[in-house]
């Protein structure tokens, strides 16, 4: 009896016509293709989704994140997977220990996306397909909301990004999880199940295991309701970045107070986080940005001091101009 088809696959070749369509890029541009194997049940979905599509040019990398006793574990797990079926495996091993004020799932996820990077650049891969799924998509918007987050936290998760010079690819946020588990198992492929994923003292897994189940109980189906709330809010978003650009195309970057000044609030407030992001990667809470907005629209002579904090810098004025000043001293941007 022959095995059955693969949800990920369909999913994964709408993703490939697309992004190259959109690029113009050929079919053999994504060789070879690196999958972000945890050996979870999404990401060996997906990887077996991407060998079933490339059987010669697919790479496994896996992170050991060095956290849980388990993690050795999942190691063994993806060797002896890779290896049953004939895939190329990376792995590296990194401590993703968090800093004061920073979340642990913040920390482990950047630590991740920074080894994904160089370990597929180091083996010339194209792209990183990543396993995040529907219900990843939901969770996401939910504790977006719960956080108060504006349209780049409403926005989601992009099927496609860049990071660190590489272009990362998520083709399955339209397939639940359950559709990939069911195939999973009717397949008989095995997979490692993340104890921590149970553990309610991460908000992500009370959103999962309290909030999720209840949103399905009085909306049937919400996810991809959910994944086009999403997409609207990344829509808009869009058009307020290329609003920034041609509002700081006139205050210059980094942006003069003047020029600034010229704008409404809610333009410098677009502009200022549009500027923040882009050189510097960081974003200015509500409190920090209305103080921010406060300080420009006082600044009306030579001796006016602006100094907020922002993340772990500081917004400083620089004769007309303001400059984002980076910690331990390195020069403002």
């Amino acid at each position: 009896m022959p095995a059955p088809a693969n949800p990920c696959e369909q999913a994964l070749a709408a993703w490939c016509a697309h992004w190259l369509s959109a690029s113009g890029a050929a079919h053999t541009s994504l060789k070879p293709v690196a999958v972000a194997y945890s050996a979870g049940a999404d990401s060996t979905a997906l990887l077996m989704a991407a060998k079933q599509r490339w059987p010669d040019s697919v790479l496994a990398l896996h992170v050991h994140h060095g956290l849980q006793a388990a993690a050795d574990g999942f190691e063994a797990h993806a060797r002896d997977f890779c290896a049953l079926h004939g895939i190329s495996l990376r792995v590296e091993h990194v401590q993703a220990a968090h800093a004061p004020g920073q979340s642990p799932e913040d920390a482990a996820r950047d630590v991740r996306y920074t080894t994904l990077a160089g370990m597929a650049q180091q083996m010339g891969a194209s792209v990183v397909l990543l396993g995040q799924h529907a219900d990843d998509q939901a969770e996401t918007l939910l504790l977006a909301l719960s956080r108060g987050a504006g349209l780049p936290g409403l926005a989601a998760m992009p099927d496609r990004f860049q990071r660190h010079g590489v272009v990362f690819g998520r083709p399955l946020l339209g397939l639940p999880s359950r559709v990939l588990r069911a195939w999973l198992g009717a397949a008989g492929h095995a997979f490692v199940d993340d104890p921590s994923n149970t553990d309610l003292r991460y908000t992500r897994n009370r959103i999962r295991a309290i909030l999720m189940p209840a949103w399905e109980a009085c909306f049937p189906g919400f996810r991809p309701l959910l994944a086009r709330s999403a997409g609207h809010a990344a829509q808009a978003q869009t058009l307020l970045d290329d609003l920034a650009r041609i509002d700081l195309a006139q205050t210059g970057m980094p942006p003069s107070i003047t020029g600034l000044q010229s704008l409404g609030r809610d333009r410098q407030a677009n502009a200022l986080r549009h500027w923040l992001r882009c050189s510097a990667g960081v974003a200015a809470s509500t409190a920090q940005l209305d103080e921010l907005l406060d300080q420009v629209a006082d600044c009306r002579t030579r001796g006016h001091r602006i100094r907020i904090k922002v993340a772990s810098g500081f917004v400083t004025r620089d004769g007309g101009h303001l400059a984002f000043a980076s910690p331990a001293g390195t020069s403002p941007i």
